[in-house]
């Protein structure tokens, strides 16, 4: 019996998350060997965004493939350069009109895995129905992986869990992301598709959801809108491992990580 070990960061944010990744990544991995190694990074790049540098960063530290979100072209270069990154999926469920794929189906040690990435549409701007979008994708991936990893960028927990009972006993595994904030409901569904609701951020612990506190606390405040810079300090690491049955497709094992920094 194979399994397939997959380990999902959770949002980095700016410099500090890449930062917690060189920190935390390496020992992380002692305790929870991966065959695949994913992370979304949508904000890896000054909190919002991607540039070429720091997804050349990303792989050198060790993560395989990257899942984004909303933000993902907020780094107008990288509509453009972004061709040059073979490792990143953009939100299968926006126009075709953006460069990029919302797919794609990766090798492992163990298997091929099928990595996809869809945009939730509550609260979240212009996207197409993920629903139908991962319907449309889902017999020809199928074909060519039996282990189907999904990660949802969404705002709200009912769109997200609805993605994933929607998908249970047809993909492995789903994650959410975009809230920045680890949930403690990890669970493997009666299909067997394993489940979180919302990895986490990795980034800086002290902030609002990776941003410095004094910024967002004026934007909350004042209704105007201030720089969402990367705040400093203590950095958390989240994210999330499953164990899957390569022959069943089924989700065995699923456990949320966090590692926070302690300061002597």
């Amino acid at each position: 019996m194979e399994l397939i070990k997959i380990l999902f960061i959770g949002d980095m944010f700016g410099k500090p998350g890449r930062q917690a990744v060189r920190n935390f990544l390496p020992q992380v991995l002692e305790e929870y060997p991966a065959d695949l190694v994913l992370a979304n990074g949508e904000n890896a790049a000054g909190g919002k965004g991607l540039t070429v540098d720091v997804y050349r960063e990303l792989m050198e530290l060790g993560i395989h493939f990257l899942t984004s979100g909303n933000h993902i072209w907020d780094k107008k270069e990288f509509l453009k350069d972004g061709a040059n990154c073979p490792n990143f999926i953009r939100p299968l469920n926006y126009s075709a009109l953006q460069p990029g794929a919302g797919y794609q189906v990766l090798d492992t040690p163990r298997g091929p895995v099928a990595v996809v990435n869809l945009a939730g549409r509550v609260f979240m701007g212009q996207a197409n129905d993920p629903f139908e979008a991962i319907d449309t994708v889902l017999p020809a991936l199928q074909a060519r992986s039996k282990v189907i990893f999904v990660d949802i960028h969404a705002e709200t927990t009912s769109e997200k869990a609805c993605m994933a009972w929607h998908l249970d006993g047809r993909a492995s595994a789903l994650v959410g992301t975009h809230t920045h904030v680890q949930t403690a409901d990890e669970r493997i569904l009666p299909g067997g598709l394993g489940f979180i609701t919302d990895v986490g951020m990795t980034g800086p612990r002290d902030s609002i959801i990776g941003a410095k506190i004094e910024n967002a606390l004026f934007s909350m405040r004042s209704g105007l809108k201030k720089s969402m810079d990367p705040a400093e300090g203590p950095l958390q690491f989240n994210a999330c491992y499953f164990v899957i049955n390569a022959d069943t497709a089924k989700t065995e094992r699923v456990e949320r990580i966090c590692r926070i920094q302690t300061l002597s």
